[in-house]
């Protein structure tokens, strides 16, 4: 295990041990001990009482963050005729068809996220083993297999996340920069909050959000007192 640096240690003796606080306590501890010198993410992390080896309790869905998570998001639209001019339209980045697809199958891989026409996944799914471990692999429920284009063009660029649970039971989401005001990160991280308490699978049982963790990219993260705002 890496030995963690002087700065590290300074902003974990800031972190009182074993407290769990509010969001926007949590908020406030995060932005105070953040000291890397970029601009760091703020990911909240959720432990779920799941068990994602059950098909009915994997937790999965999108939400829109109304104030993004700070980074230009490079969109690639697969599709063909009228669906071209309106993924240009609505502002995607990259559109094409089978060319993008043969791109990918040649290494290109400059875009954070994929969608595609239900008429282009022939095709598309060709792409599953590259995109498939990178996240980027279209998908209905995630709603960036649709012909609704322009709308799945602007949700991922207004800061459109997905949120998934790893074989563990946690789910792990950027929610923002360490720069944005606090009131933003706060309804941010409540709204996907919100999201996953929705998400709950009827199947679930005992505690649903077990656990909840604020941190910044280089910084020790901090416990949230999850029975305060999780309903």
């Amino acid at each position: 295990m890496p030995k963690q640096g002087k700065k590290y240690r300074a902003a974990l003796e800031k972190v009182e041990l074993g407290k769990k606080y509010t969001l926007e306590e949590g908020l406030t501890k995060v932005k105070e001990i953040a000291f890397a010198k970029f601009d760091e993410t703020v990911e909240l992390t959720m432990w779920l009482g799941v068990d994602p080896r059950k098909a009915d309790q994997l937790v999965r869905g999108t939400v829109v963050l109304p104030h993004g998570v700070g980074k230009t998001v490079r969109v690639l639209v697969i599709a063909q005729g009228e669906k071209v001019k309106e993924a240009e339209d609505a502002g995607a980045d990259f559109v094409g068809g089978e060319d993008m697809v043969n791109q990918i199958k040649g290494g290109w891989l400059d875009f954070d996220a994929v969608i595609a026409t239900p008429d282009m996944m022939r095709l598309v799914g060709q792409l599953g083993k590259i995109l498939g471990p990178r996240g980027l692999m279209p998908n209905p429920k995630t709603g960036t297999v649709t012909f609704d284009v322009s709308t799945a063009v602007r949700e991922t660029k207004a800061g459109k996340v997905e949120y998934r649970v790893d074989k563990t039971g946690v789910i792990h989401v950027g929610i923002g920069k360490v720069s944005f005001e606090q009131d933003k990160l706060r309804e941010n991280a409540q709204m996907l909050l919100d999201a996953v308490v929705r998400a709950k699978p009827s199947t679930a049982k005992g505690k649903y959000v077990k656990k909840v963790n604020l941190a910044a990219t280089m910084s020790p993260g901090v416990l949230l007192d999850e029975t305060a705002y999780v309903k």
